[in-house]
């Protein structure tokens, strides 16, 4: 399968199965596309010496598995299940009221509660009996707000320190945080301790005050940026994202990337809102037109900031053409319900934050220690090579199959993509090649 579009003035062509870039003059985008289509290339405006020229170099590529290759054997998925990654639920509560939150301002439709040391403790020796011979785990501190249960996750990073060196293990702590608790002395715990940190942060600030307001419903804009900018400034070269979320109000959420990145945050991902239909905030089919046209103004603005010397990462748009994720990564995606689970304020286990509150996905207990293979077995066989949808799909091998909470809330199937999310998928990738083949031309002119 081959892939073929245009990127601002350059013209590509994407061998989906080796994941080989190619770039093309017209003659060759138009022969490929005829070649597609099931066109006779013979029959376009050009000399058929030229065409012929083509013709042959696509046979060479092929020869070489570089152009239209044959999809490779199915992946093999066996071996020891291990669970490397979890996100630890520590405050189903919070401190804004965020008019899109998918978790129910906090409470996740249930009752607001804090977890306690205890199960946060029983959820970090769950993950150690279950990582097999993994040695390096990731835990994301998560809410709700987790700083409102601070004192708790300063205690669970003590315990995960000590039981690293109980089992021989790593583990990279992240939070996500909206910022409004920040102090000098969480500042500090987050840049000794944490190895990434999640700053949720829409842009601007009519945007954000809009979708995010305190308790009191008042705008919390002016309370988060001082605090946020104080975190990044003292974090160094440490990683962390700014991350906003876009909604049917703000479709021109290029501006509020650009907002983010004018009040110094570098990395930035804006992201559309998953809602029902009859949401006033959700992103509907006839949006789609004027979000791709955003994605080409961000894509611009990023490569024009980046040649300023104003460098920013765009998460949507990060690729690596060469050494990105292994085949078994590309087809199995997050790994939400199989390598990674949430776990809520009672011990509840769930495949992922998104799921926490959809009782047939309860997997068990880490109270217990109990573990329920066959939701978890669904969710292992749950991949690009098992969703009909993806089979013919150019981008499977960057979305990975996309988002199964989304499936499973828009088309109460998770092997079913949401539609929406897969054609908003497919222009992030377009825009993530273009910009990696336009910087490499850039860098090829020095």
């Amino acid at each position: 399968m081959v892939h073929t579009f245009k990127f601002e003035d350059i013209l590509l062509a994407l061998d989906v199965e080796s994941g080989a870039v190619h770039m093309l003059d017209e003659l060759s985008f138009n022969a490929v596309n005829a070649v597609n289509s099931g066109m006779d290339p013979n029959s376009l405006p050009y000399p058929n010496e030229d065409i012929q020229d083509v013709l042959n170099e696509i046979e060479e590529l092929k020869s070489g598995k570089m152009f239209d290759c044959p999809a490779p054997l199915p992946v093999n998925r066996g071996g020891q299940n291990v669970i490397k990654a979890m996100c630890l639920h520590v405050a189903h509560d919070c401190n804004l009221r965020c008019k899109y939150c998918f978790a129910s301002t906090g409470d996740f439709h249930g009752e607001r509660k804090m977890m306690s040391l205890e199960v946060g403790k029983r959820a970090l020796d769950f993950l150690m009996e279950h990582s097999g011979k993994r040695k390096h785990l990731e835990v994301d501190f998560f809410g709700g707000e987790p700083l409102m249960n601070f004192e708790v996750v300063k205690d669970l990073v003590e315990y995960g320190r000590e039981s690293e060196k109980k089992y021989d293990k790593q583990i990279n702590f992240t939070i996500t945080t909206n910022c409004v608790g920040l102090n000098d002395e969480i500042i500090g715990f987050i840049n000794r301790e944490m190895h990434n940190v999640v700053i949720s942060l829409d842009g601007r600030k009519s945007v954000h005050d809009s979708m995010r307001p305190t308790v009191n419903n008042k705008g919390s804009f002016d309370i988060i940026v001082p605090k946020a900018q104080k975190l990044i400034a003292e974090r160094g070269d440490k990683e962390y994202y700014a991350r906003g979320t876009f909604t049917s109000k703000n479709l021109d959420f290029a501006k509020d990337v650009e907002a983010l990145v004018d009040l110094g945050f570098r990395q930035v991902s804006v992201e559309p809102v998953i809602l029902p239909e009859n949401s006033p905030y959700a992103i509907l089919a006839e949006h789609i037109p004027s979000i791709r046209s955003q994605y080409d103004l961000l894509a611009k603005m990023l490569l024009s900031h980046r040649k300023e010397g104003k460098w920013f990462n765009f998460f949507h748009f990060m690729i690596d053409l060469e050494n990105g994720p292994c085949l078994k990564k590309r087809v199995t995606g997050c790994g939400a319900g199989n390598e990674y689970v949430a776990v809520t304020p009672d011990g509840d286990i769930y495949p992922c934050h998104q799921f926490v509150g959809h009782e047939s996905f309860n997997m068990g207990s880490v109270i217990d220690n109990n573990l329920r293979e066959d939701i978890r077995n669904k969710f292992k066989e749950c991949n690009i090579e098992t969703k009909r949808a993806c089979s013919n799909c150019w981008a499977k091998y960057h979305c990975s199959g996309g988002c199964a909470a989304n499936a499973y809330i828009f088309n109460g199937d998770i092997r079913k993509p949401y539609e929406l999310t897969c054609e908003l998928e497919k222009k992030r990738t377009e825009c993530a090649i273009g910009i990696c083949i336009k910087e490499r031309e850039e860098n090829d002119k020095v």
